[in-house]
């Protein structure tokens, strides 16, 4: 798997970190626009709270300051989250063509993958809300007894139920983790089969059902795999940083102003940007990859795929492996 994967990436990196990079570069210009619309609106708002003739700001004075971070937090999810949608669509896209041997342009990885943006969205949603359901209501319960504690005055009371909710939540970890794998390969499922997202999350617990171990093993090598070479990719960047004379607060006055605090860490904050855009395209990429692969490895043993694909490899138009016809008594 992990070397079908490295192989795919290899063979079609233009199409996958094209879309990843025009995507997670338009959500990150999306968002360093609306802080620059946000720090141009509230300027005023600042020099007025840091004057030196003003006292302590009452919450009035806070209030602007927290509508406007609330906003930027709102167009961050959302701009982030379609990014993070289209670019999970993409590499199934992608996988679609590649265990065909047939090539894909950029434009066409587009199309396919923004079309089912949406359906990837739900589908996203559905799963990471059923996996923290027992993780929140654990929780939701400790916190409950914590509060009860208290106004109760029991105050040595709370450091039982502390240990009590890690307990709790270790005992409801196992079931998030079965649950995050037996949906696993829902966000392929929408894109090879073209299916709604309730659908997708049966048929991916349909294709996981007897093979949960191997799913869940090679999924965490996927992820841990990315995080390694994620790490390994921001490392030198870090480093390069951390060289005598790229930063020498000598050369700082005692009181700076934000114009050289800026032109100081400017280039450090570039370097750090940078790397992270690196290491978050491979992670958007790769376990992906790997999940669409098991996908096409669990309809090879339990479906017999290989007669499909050989078929679909013959048409010229893109097409939908859905899942075989049910068996008539």
């Amino acid at each position: 798997m992990l070397s079908g994967a490295f192989s795919t990436l290899g063979r079609y990196w233009k199409p996958l970190i094209g879309v990843a990079l025009t995507l997670f570069g338009a959500a990150a210009l999306v968002m360093g626009a609306a802080v620059a619309v946000a720090l141009a609106a509230m300027a005023a708002n600042w020099d007025e709270l840091t004057s030196e003739s003003a006292g302590s700001p009452d919450t009035a004075e806070l209030i602007p300051f927290g509508i406007a971070f609330g906003v930027l937090m709102v167009i961050g999810v959302i701009v982030y989250l379609l990014a993070s949608a289209v670019v999970q669509a993409a590499v199934p896209v992608v996988l679609q063509e590649a265990v065909l041997g047939r090539p894909i342009r950029f434009g066409a990885v587009w199309s396919r993958a923004w079309s089912r943006a949406w359906a990837m969205i739900g589908t996203v949603f559905l799963v990471g809300l059923i996996v923290s359901v027992p993780l929140v209501l654990a929780m939701a319960g400790v916190f409950g007894l914590m509060i009860y504690a208290i106004s109760l005055g029991d105050a040595d009371g709370i450091l039982p139920l502390m240990w009590f909710g890690i307990a709790g939540a270790l005992a409801v970890g196992p079931v998030a983790v079965w649950l995050w794998v037996k949906f696993a390969l829902a966000p392929t499922v929408v894109v090879f089969e073209g299916q709604r997202p309730v659908a997708a999350l049966r048929r991916s617990a349909q294709l996981v059902r007897d093979s949960w171990w191997r799913v869940f093993g090679v999924t965490l090598l996927a992820y841990t795999l990315a995080s390694m070479i994620g790490y390994m990719i921001q490392m030198p960047f870090q480093m390069l940083g951390m060289l005598p004379g790229i930063f020498d607060p000598a050369d700082v006055d005692s009181d700076p102003s934000g114009g050289e605090l800026i032109a100081l860490f400017g280039g450090l904050m570039a370097l750090s940007l940078i790397s992270q855009m690196i290491a978050q395209l491979f992670s958007a990429v790769f376990p992906p990859l790997v999940v669409g692969l098991l996908y096409v490895d669990r309809r090879m043993r339990a479906e017999n795929l290989g007669p499909v694909l050989a078929e679909a490899a013959a048409l010229t138009l893109p097409e939908q492996y859905g899942p075989p016809p049910p068996a008539h008594a």
